[in-house]
């Protein structure tokens, strides 16, 4: 008898992270559920549906190829998920903000975050991202 597995919502909320880090868009996709709602709390940028969460953040990883979230602590209360996370990277990219366009400046970023994630099933349907942008900007020079 083959044995079945759950997948927790640890893991599910965790799986969209981990897709980002290796910039598998594909796992990315698999991980939310097509009409999810991105909200980048920092950059007031809010998006509807997977393609468009995975140009937005297609367009951090074009800013900052090596990017990638290492995960802190999580906290699980029903369908929610909590995500405390550092993100690391280098800005070898154009980086949009706010305030327009930051050319590449080569510097390296450490910032900390916090992810506020919706679970559906075995997707995501929601993620509030909460980030400081001035410490981001500040470790740019701009």
């Amino acid at each position: 008898m083959a044995e079945t597995r759950m997948v927790s919502n640890a893991d599910v909320a965790t799986a969209s992270v981990n897709g980002y880090n290796e910039k598998n868009w594909e796992k990315v996709q698999n991980s939310l559920v097509p009409d999810c709602v991105y909200d980048e709390i920092a950059t007031n940028r809010k998006v509807h549906g997977v393609n468009d969460t995975i140009a937005l953040w297609q367009g951090w990883a074009r800013a900052l190829p090596d990017s990638r979230a290492t995960i802190r602590n999580q906290l699980i209360a029903g369908n929610t998920v909590v995500l405390e996370l550092t993100w690391h990277g280098t800005h070898r990219g154009p980086l949009q903000t706010p305030r327009g366009e930051i050319p590449p400046t080569g510097k390296t970023i450490e910032i900390r975050a916090c992810q506020v994630l919706e679970v559906s099933g075995e997707r995501v349907k929601s993620i509030r991202h909460y980030f400081d942008m001035t410490t981001l900007l500040q470790q740019l020079g701009s």
